[in-house]
């Protein structure tokens, strides 16, 4: 008899629990689930169940980002054409989530990823809003890299109103299951792309940032963790500028990217007070997104930005960032394995991304 090690038997249990919850939810939806049926399902106590998970919600976000991480994605050989081609290409990837005519409520509910009834607490509402922003920022990424790097015009707005659409005919596939054309989805949401929609970049708080502070540091980044947007395994030891955002600060990611350098390596670091829900709702929003992103855009359209989902706030202790969680807005500037500038609170990442410049003279020619 093979003897599993504590590991292998902790990874076996919290399979058969997912398996068992996917099957409970499936039959029952979210609401009338129930962790004692859980267990009987999986032949586990109740305390074995908690012991995994620390409550309903972190499951039933468990069971959905094992659903997102398990859909296969192929990446397309060349760029889209146009954002029009990409907007197209998108909408019919993102629809294909919705339930079939013979699907039951409980089980097209989770094919479409529901959270109706499951975030319905005003800390979840606001780290879904945030999430929400840095989704149109991923989205309107790739959209940019269809045109020149120099010429793009900034597509947030536009990847904003194509989610709005997309997200209406879930919860109308949801609540009015049969109502509505997704071929028309997708060719609204091609002809999206022509409208003009004045999009610029120029927050107002940004001349009133704090400059960052100047340091000497060296710089041991943690290994093994993911890129979030690509699949791929993250090398943080290059020079660029590293953000720390808690869930409910995550709209500053378009912060980091826009204010970096032409070409320069951007890595946006999530963190939250709690990993197993809060976390797993970042993690499960993103992936979800991105496993129909890969599916339009080749890898190269977010060359320069890397999303790293930090659980136990490691790049953080290495940046020297203490204290972190949903409310964090941190930032650090790295320069030939030394942290040459650190930044905290609203505009840090604007504040570290130029160290030789100096903050104060660039936002006088901002």
């Amino acid at each position: 008899m093979v003897r599993l090690t504590r590991a292998q038997q902790q990874a076996r249990t919290r399979a058969t629990v997912l398996a068992a919850a996917r099957q409970e939810f499936v039959e029952y939806g979210y609401a009338l689930a129930k962790v004692d049926r859980i267990a009987e399902r999986a032949e586990l106590t109740r305390g074995a169940v908690y012991s995994n998970f620390p409550s309903k919600r972190a499951l039933y976000l468990a069971v959905l980002v094992e659903m997102v991480e398990n859909v296969d994605t192929v990446a397309p050989a060349a760029s889209p054409g146009t954002a029009a081609d990409a907007l197209d290409a998108f909408a019919r990837t993102w629809l294909e989530r919705l339930p079939l005519a013979g699907d039951t409520a409980t089980g097209g509910r989770l094919q479409l990823r529901s959270l109706a009834g499951v975030v319905d607490d005003d800390a979840g509402r606001t780290a879904l809003a945030q999430i929400a922003c840095l989704e149109a920022l991923l989205l309107a990424l790739g959209l940019e890299s269809c045109a020149p790097e120099d010429t793009a015009p900034r597509r947030v707005r536009l990847a904003g109103l194509v989610q709005t659409l997309l997200a209406g005919s879930g919860f109308l596939a949801e609540t009015a299951p049969g109502f509505g054309d997704p071929f028309d989805l997708t060719r609204a949401c091609r002809h999206l792309a022509a409208l003009d929609l004045a999009d610029t970049w120029a927050p107002a708080h940004l001349p009133y940032v704090e400059p960052a502070e100047p340091c000497r540091q060296a710089w041991v980044p943690p290994t093994g963790l993911a890129n979030q947007i690509t699949g791929d395994s993250v090398d943080l030891g290059a020079d660029g500028l590293v953000t720390v955002l808690g869930a409910r600060r995550l709209a500053a990611s378009e912060e980091a990217v826009r204010s970096a350098r032409p070409g320069e390596q951007v890595t946006v670091v999530a963190v939250t007070d709690d990993p197993a829900e809060t976390g797993n709702l970042v993690r499960l929003r993103v992936g979800d997104l991105t496993a129909s992103l890969r599916r339009v855009f080749p890898p190269e359209a977010w060359r320069h930005v890397r999303l790293v989902i930090d659980d136990d706030a490691a790049v953080a202790s290495a940046a020297g960032l203490t204290g972190v969680g949903d409310e964090t807005e941190a930032a650090v500037r790295v320069q030939g394995g030394v942290i040459v500038a650190r930044a905290r609170g609203r505009g840090a990442a604007y504040a570290a991304a130029d160290t030789e410049i100096g903050t104060k003279s660039r936002k006088a020619t901002t």
